[in-house]
C-alpha cells in the first residue's frame, strides 16, 4: 500500500488495516518457519507497509496536538 493511499484513509480504517497486516505478518512468519512461503519478499513488503501506516498515524497525532 502506498503512502498516498494510506493518507486517504481515516484513522479507524488505518488502525483496522494495521491489525490485519500484523496478523498477516504473523501468519507469514509461521509459514516461513515451516518452509511454505513462496516469496520471502512479502515479509519485507508487509513490514514496510506496517511501518508506513504507523508513521502516518503518528504524524496525524502530532498534527492534532499542535
Amino acid at each position: 500500500m502506498k503512502a498516498k493511499e494510506v493518507r486517504n484513509l481515516s484513522e479507524q480504517e488505518i488502525e483496522k488495516q494495521l491489525r490485519d497486516s500484523r496478523q498477516e505478518l504473523l501468519n507469514l512468519r509461521l509459514r516461513k518457519q515451516s518452509g511454505q512461503v513462496e516469496t520471502p519478499s512479502q515479509l519485507r513488503a508487509l513490514r514496510r507497509d506496517i511501518a508506513r501506516m504507523e508513521t502516518i498515524l503518528i504524524e496525524r497525532a502530532e498534527g492534532a496536538a499542535k
